[in-house]
């Protein structure tokens, strides 16, 4: 069956490369790798500012092959590299673990045919390319998103953050909620303005765990809510002592009168033991506190999404009614907690 010309062509999300004959000229152990392929570097740099990722599957020795990047000049756009002597397909399959993304959203590039036919074999999801065609990725449909936010073109930096935090948290020998206390973190809810539309577009398609309804919103969708006097959508940022996550949630707000309901409350995966659900919750219970108005939420169960319900649930949401697949929650508003005393929080009004 031939692919559909019309249809959208799938970005990929990271790049894993072979070294020898590959990233660099020659074989490192014989001699080589002392000057990288041409046109290697403009690809690294172009793909890494568009928020595609990098990383390595490598025969080689693993001290000497991270010398040789790092004399090169380009380590750190390597995130995770397998180097050793087991099998590529082994390899990528721990890349994408580390980056919890999916096979499908990966590309292996190797000078060896051998090698990706083991890849494609054991992989078929994986996209293969030989590396005589490396210097031309930049210039593909598949390594070119239709627009790069500001959360792209920092991807590689967060990813790094985030293993530091991984690192020390499993040094941390104490409770979970001590442990978040050392992270000095601050969260950002602000109403939606211009530039956030279309990392919130990607949002409402990307995140299905954490999503109590599963909805998607194209930008103008999105820009409508944000102009409409009846609907407040509200995007949260996070931070900590590694650095910034980004945006990492997305809150449309319906006001109907007295009656307030949430439509969507979405977060990313990547904050899922930082409590930051329930803190957007409490912001919303004080907002329709203060305003004398009834909080309602939407909840539609996926399969995957049933620690929002739960969220909802500890934060004093009952169910009242059912809709098909639709089940309407209410809040108790009596008595709204404090925010934890490990987060700041930064909010529209200072509620």
């Amino acid at each position: 069956m031939t692919a559909d010309p019309a249809s959208p062509v799938r970005t990929l999300k990271c790049v894993v490369w072979d070294l020898d004959d590959t990233l660099w000229e020659g074989v490192l152990l014989e001699g080589g790798g002392a000057r990288l392929r041409p046109g290697v570097t403009e690809v690294l740099r172009a793909l890494d500012e568009r928020g595609i990722l990098h990383s390595v599957a490598s025969r080689n020795d693993p001290d000497a092959a991270l010398d040789a990047l790092r004399r090169l000049g380009v380590a750190d756009y390597f995130l995770h590299p397998q180097i050793g002597w087991g099998a590529k397909s082994t390899s990528v399959e721990a890349v994408a673990k580390a980056l919890n993304i999916g096979l499908d959203a990966i590309a292996f590039v190797d000078d060896d045919a051998f090698e990706r036919e083991e890849v494609g074999f054991r992989l078929p999801q994986v996209r293969c390319i030989d590396a005589a065609e490396a210097a031309d990725l930049a210039g593909r449909p598949e390594f070119t998103p239709e627009v790069v936010t500001a959360d792209a073109r920092r991807r590689r930096l967060m990813y790094r953050a985030e293993s530091q935090r991984q690192a020390v948290q499993e040094r941390f020998d104490g409770p979970a909620e001590e442990f978040l206390a050392t992270l000095d973190m601050r969260l950002v809810i602000a109403e939606a303005g211009p530039d956030d539309l279309r990392r919130a577009e990607e949002l409402t398609v990307r995140t299905h765990q954490l999503n109590t309804t599963g909805r998607t919103y194209s930008m103008a969708e999105l820009d409508a809510f944000r102009g409409s006097p009846d609907h407040r959508l509200y995007v949260m940022r996070l931070e900590d002592r590694f650095g910034p996550y980004g945006t990492i949630g997305l809150t449309l707000l319906e006001q109907d009168g007295a009656d307030w309901t949430i439509r969507l409350l979405l977060m990313s995966c990547r904050v899922m033991s930082r409590g930051v659900g329930g803190v957007v919750i409490t912001f919303l219970r004080r907002l329709a506190r203060d305003a004398g108005a009834r909080l309602l939420a939407e909840f539609v169960p996926n399969g995957r999404n049933r620690m929002m319900y739960v969220t909802y649930r500890f934060h004093g949401f009952s169910e009242t009614a059912r809709d098909g697949e639709t089940r309407l929650l209410e809040c108790d508003l009596s008595d709204v907690p404090p925010y934890p005393d490990h987060l700041r929080v930064d909010t529209p009004g200072g509620r």
